[in-house]
């Protein structure tokens, strides 16, 4: 990856990984955990492809499986979240941009329940049966609900900051001023006054060349 993307992956993974383990963790909701690490992984890999959504997801997984309190297996998270950002970069949106809001959405509600699914079945594979106790289907439903209320107000900021930093011009033309004059021409007011605009600069150019005219036919009297 290039240096920029990996100063700027490294430090979102590791915002997002202390917010979860010392915010999100102890607000003790019922079922699962809020997984800001997956939603940072998901909007990295929106932008940066499946290469390097799996590099990013394999990273932030290990960091999470030796961050304290971890008590499962180190590398069983790495799994799941490289697995999650190759597929999140196969299906990312064109040129990295959000045409709608559903689209998202839908892959955040299949990555929670992916990454939950997966997460239990590689610990069913090492012996580890702290799913059933808890209860899968809870797991699942709290899971999606809160990784869904979480998403818009974070995967978009992540989407922009990974394209700011990319250098594109889309990311530029989107967090500038020309979202403000695409909306005006979208609903007609910015070209109602553009036209106005040009037509008062016309019209002073005719003025202007009508007097000239006049001045030199007195002259030419």
């Amino acid at each position: 990856m290039r240096i920029n993307r990996t100063l700027l992956s490294t430090a979102l993974v590791v915002v997002a990984l202390v917010i979860q383990v010392s915010v999100l963790a102890r607000l003790q909701l019922p079922g699962a955990v809020p997984d800001l690490l997956l939603l940072t992984v998901l909007g990295l890999a929106f932008v940066y492809g499946p290469v390097s959504g799996s590099l990013i997801g394999f990273g932030a997984g290990l960091l999470a499986d030796l961050a304290p309190p971890a008590d499962h297996a180190a590398g069983r998270y790495a799994l799941v979240l490289c697995v999650i950002g190759y597929l999140a970069g196969m299906i990312r949106p064109e040129n990295g941009q959000l045409k709608s809001a559903f689209a998202p959405m839908a892959v955040v509600v299949a990555a929670a329940i992916g990454s939950t699914l997966l997460y239990a079945g590689v610990g069913a594979l090492v012996g580890d049966t702290a799913a059933r106790h808890v209860g899968l289907g809870s797991l699942l439903f709290t899971a999606a609900v809160y990784d869904l209320l979480l998403a818009p107000f974070t995967v978009p900021l992540i989407m922009a900051l990974a394209r700011r930093t990319e250098n594109d011009p889309l990311a530029e033309a989107s967090s500038g001023g020309n979202d403000v004059a695409a909306g005006w021409l979208a609903s007609g007011t910015g070209l109602r006054i553009g036209n106005q605009r040009g037509g008062l600069r016309a019209k002073a150019a005719r003025n202007r060349a009508a007097r000239a005219g006049r001045i030199k036919g007195v002259k030419r009297l």
